[in-house]
């Protein structure tokens, strides 16, 4: 949900704050005045396209950021801008469960020479990113602009989220098989292919498992074999330096006889100063440890070996150990890897027979719980689809459509085509009056009739809608009288679970608005045209609604509008 938006220097806007309510919020003026480039900077949040003539006459670069809330604020990746790749988002990527509390700010800048940033929280993040993290949240319905209903993907989603939890359960069924149908397919493939491996692959893979299994290795060895060898072959000079080091401690005149000599004189000596006492306690600890010392480097020097016949073996695995290292390694949990691999292709070909009788069996279970998950999803959408396509030709009614209605179409697909959203094509159609052939509503030419048959869905999927903005423009396009009436009551049900922001030219609709923005065109500095957007306060409103009435405030149309804003205070 949109909290707030601020533009600077796109098209006619030099700065301007968009504060929508939580409900309806309305944006009236006349045509030219810059409607449509408050609508460029909401896409520009979504992560639409940039251009850079967008960029305000005589200025280096535009800006719109937004604080939006309610949302699902994954952990952002960071990275380098990608200028304009990305775009609006297709709906179909499934989105974390949003929490009302979670807040974040976006912001992209474009500059004159086409230049784009964008950043999240502060954050630097690609133009796709910034799409994937807020298209999915808004609907942006102008004409030809309608991202999630004008494509057919879409549709079997709006479909299960109004039936609910029957559709819900069987399609978490289906998902699960087919998941483990097209893991048991690939299985199959991999075996198959295994098998038809060729002569040369499959020699080749012999002769690693020979060569590998002639040494036999195994994980830590090496590193071992290493510390080993470097005691071995320096036995002798190992000898000698434990060997010195005793002598040069318990040796005639060593250390230890010198500290002994240290602490009788200094005992002798305390019975005058106890300083001199604790002096020889001291070393009498620290000879304690010296003697220790001594006496395991004594043992060190008896223990050390030296069997030229362990060397020479110890020698000659290191070297079969550094071949397989060099061929497979550089470690050997690499060259364990290379064997396993081997071994399983040849195991793969010599048993071929059996694993494809059983990679086939595994593979027919699978499908045949498939097809029954799928018939199973089938019939419950089978059956919630009229109920559907009824509750939205209702609404559709009331905005006057003249007889047109809502056809959701269910088409099975080939095995083949099946994919993780079902096994039949879900598709909306629309059917312009009675006896008329439905076609799907992406041949649709009037923007504006598209726009009113996603209004009367909006108001069918209610709060299990996943967006949380509808922004409406040009929805009242060829509309007037009771029609105005009615459309301006399926938007105010609608604000009622969504934030509603719709550009108008009806009376009708403005006056409905919980927060009203007036949008004109003003002079400014240097006597260059500019966009005034402004909410305006209650007394303010009368005499934008008398100009949509009549083109002027007129006494007429200014008595007419307060009175159509009482009726709806009165509501």
């Amino acid at each position: 949900m949109i909290d707030e938006i601020q533009v600077e220097n796109l098209a006619l806007i030099r700065r301007a704050a968009l504060l929508p309510a939580r409900g309806l919020t309305v944006l009236t003026g006349e045509t030219g005045a810059g409607k449509t480039a408050l609508l460029s900077a909401l896409r520009l949040l979504m992560g639409a396209r940039a251009d850079k003539e967008a960029v305000r006459d005589g200025e280096d670069a535009l800006e719109v950021s937004g604080r939006l809330f309610g949302m699902a604020v994954p952990e952002v990746e960071v990275a380098v801008p990608d200028g304009e790749a990305g775009g609006a988002g297709d709906g179909s990527v499934a989105s974390p469960v949003p929490s009302p509390d979670a807040e974040i700010v976006v912001s992209r800048r474009v500059t004159a020479d086409g230049r784009s940033r964008a950043s999240v929280d502060g954050r630097m993040v690609s133009v796709g990113e910034l799409a994937r993290l807020v298209a999915p949240t808004i609907d942006l319905c102008g004409q030809h602009e309608h991202q999630r209903l004008m494509k057919p993907s879409a549709h079997v989603c709006m479909l299960d989220a109004w039936a609910g939890e029957d559709v819900a359960a069987a399609r978490a069924t289906y998902e699960q098989v087919f998941a483990q149908a097209t893991a048991a397919a690939a299985e199959l493939a991999r075996v198959r292919d295994a098998g038809a491996a060729s002569s040369a692959k499959l020699n080749e893979a012999r002769f690693v498992l020979q060569r590998i299994d002639a040494v036999d290795p195994r994980e830590g060895e090496y590193d071992e074999l290493s510390a080993d060898l470097a005691r071995v072959e320096h036995a002798e000079a190992l000898a000698v330096a434990a060997n010195a080091a005793h002598e040069a401690l318990a040796g005639e005149d060593g250390s230890l006889d010198a500290l002994n000599s240290a602490i009788s004189v200094l005992d002798g000596a305390s019975c005058y100063d106890a300083k001199l006492g604790e002096y020889a306690d001291a070393l009498r600890e620290t000879g304690y440890v010296l003697e220790d010392i001594a006496r395991e480097a004594r043992d060190y020097r008896d223990g050390v070996e030296f069997d030229p016949e362990t060397l020479a073996w110890q020698q000659e695995r290191m070297a079969a150990l550094q071949g397989l290292l060099r061929t497979y390694g550089p470690r050997i949990e690499d060259v364990l890897a290379a064997r396993a691999k081997a071994a399983d292709l040849v195991s793969l070909v010599d048993d071929a027979a059996e694993r494809e009788r059983a990679a086939q069996a595994a593979l027919d279970a699978a499908e045949s719980e498939l097809a029954t998950a799928a018939q199973t999803l089938d019939a419950v959408r089978t059956k919630a689809a009229p109920r559907f396509s009824s509750a939205v030709t209702v609404q559709m009614g009331r905005l006057e459509m003249g007889g047109a209605e809502l056809v959701c179409d269910l088409a099975p697909l080939d095995r083949a085509a099946w994919t993780k959203s079902g096994p039949s094509t879900v598709e909306f159609l629309f059917r312009p009056g009675a006896g008329m052939q439905a076609r799907p509503l992406a041949r649709i030419a009037s923007g504006g009739e598209v726009s009113r048959v996603m209004l009367a869905i909006k108001v069918v999927l209610g709060g299990t809608d996943e967006v949380d903005t509808l922004v409406f423009d040009e929805v009242d396009a060829g509309v007037g009288g009771s029609t105005a009436v009615a459309l301006a009551d399926v938007l105010v049900d609608l604000a009622r679970t969504h934030q509603v922001i719709v550009v108008t030219h009806l009376a009708q609709v403005a006056v409905r608005g919980e927060a009203h923005y007036a949008v004109r065109k003003a002079e400014g500095e240097g006597g260059m045209p500019e966009t005034d957007l402004r909410r305006l306060a209650d007394d303010e409103r009368p005499p934008e609604i008398a100009r949509m009435l009549s083109g002027d405030a007129t006494e007429t149309s200014l008595a007419h509008a307060r009175e159509m804003l009482e009726q709806v205070q009165g509501l």
